[in-house]
């Protein structure tokens, strides 16, 4: 059983953040019910290649009807945690709020994900990933000297708001054991992002990161910290950083013996540097220069494709990657040494076992059937 087995988490459905959430509980060992809108348009993959939706199960439910809202707040009102993705006040006019669902549930922990917040002058704009990382700084820093470069949708969305709002909620499980009251997380993208920013802050404060963008280590400017091109057209990344790691650097790629090659410590001899390391790099293949380095303290690794990566002997060996249904995907993380948890289940459309997923919440056969027959839950 998982370390999270026996946290019961009603999911209002979203994209993103939300599931995203929802699965990493769910891959724990929470029992998280996904609350779908009837015959609602739906822009994700379809049930089996849905994989923020594993490990769950669904049900539609008609809020706007009497019996649909009554369904819906009696599931809430008996669930330790609930999370919502939509803009501010919209669960308020589903007369879903926090004031609403902590009046029936005074434990109940409410998780809401949101780009700019509950409140403040955007917090009712609308907004994608790249809209919110570029309002914390973290945009700018990222890509070379003349272009930014779009980390797909990894720090907003995930890193900053689905991972943010998981740990918010789980924070919130382990403080109400001990004061017996729930409470709002409000996990904010700008937020999260801003929190991922704060190594980088700190170099800022010390006067070691300016605005300008690839002149530092982390940030493609260093030459001993940089991705390079190979003879077959691949590339290889290295992060050299350390003294130690640098001289191994020097000594595998033959650079060691040049006496003409200028200090690393001088900023102004990286472009130098960087030419290098291009020609050397360039003039082996990707697998030549695994076979030379993958292992080794240079801090090497080569740039795989997302095949690649699954079919990598370290990732095989993890079993980074699992199938499930025939689809190959992420395995759950962090691992457990004693409370493991059960290997992921595939995603379920809504309505599966209906009788014993709202059986499983306390509904009584009788009620069940009414409420298929008045079409409020699917």
């Amino acid at each position: 059983m998982g370390p999270l087995a026996g946290i019961k988490v009603i999911e209002m459905a979203g994209l993103a953040p939300g599931p995203f959430c929802a699965m990493m509980l769910a891959d724990m060992g929470a029992e998280v019910l996904r609350i779908d809108r009837p015959a609602a348009s739906d822009t994700r993959p379809g049930p089996k290649t849905s994989l923020l939706d594993r490990n769950r199960r669904a049900l539609a439910i008609d809020v706007k009807s009497s019996e649909g809202l009554a369904t819906l707040r009696r599931l809430i009102s008996s669930a330790d945690a609930l999370i919502e993705g939509y803009r501010p006040g919209v669960m308020e006019r589903m007369q879903l709020g926090p004031d609403d669902c902590l009046a029936a549930n005074p434990k109940l922990v409410y998780g809401r994900v949101t780009g700019w917040g509950q409140d403040g002058p955007l917090a009712h704009a609308a907004g994608h990933d790249l809209n919110y990382i570029a309002l914390t700084g973290a945009l700018h820093c990222i890509g070379t000297k003349d272009e930014i470069a779009i980390p797909l949708n990894l720090l907003g969305d995930f890193a900053g708001g689905g991972l943010y709002l998981a740990f918010g909620i789980v924070c919130a499980l382990l403080e109400a054991k001990k004061s017996g009251k729930g409470q709002v997380v409000d996990a904010a993208m700008v937020d999260g992002a801003a929190s991922l920013m704060t190594y980088i802050h700190a170099f800022r404060a010390d006067g070691q990161w300016s605005d300008t963008r690839g002149e530092h280590v982390l940030d493609g400017g260093a030459p001993f910290y940089a991705v390079y091109n190979t003879s077959d057209g691949r590339q290889v990344s290295v992060a050299s950083a350390e003294p130690k790691f640098y001289a191994e650097l020097l000594r595998l790629t033959g650079l060691d013996k040049d006496k003409d090659l200028p200090s690393r410590q001088d900023k102004s001899n990286w472009p130098v540097l960087r030419a290098r390391f291009a020609a050397v790099f360039g003039s082996k293949t990707r697998d030549e220069w695994c076979a030379l380095m993958e292992g080794s303290d240079v801090c090497f690794a080569p740039v795989l494709t997302i095949q690649e990566a699954i079919d990598h002997p370290h990732n095989r060996i993890r079993k980074t990657f699992i199938e499930v249904d025939g689809v190959v995907q992420p395995a759950p993380a962090p691992r457990f040494s004693r409370s493991i948890p059960q290997p992921p289940q595939a995603p379920q459309g809504s309505g599966v076992d209906l009788e014993g997923t709202l059986g499983h919440w306390g509904f009584c056969p009788g009620e069940i059937a009414a409420l298929r027959s008045s079409c409020a839950v699917e």
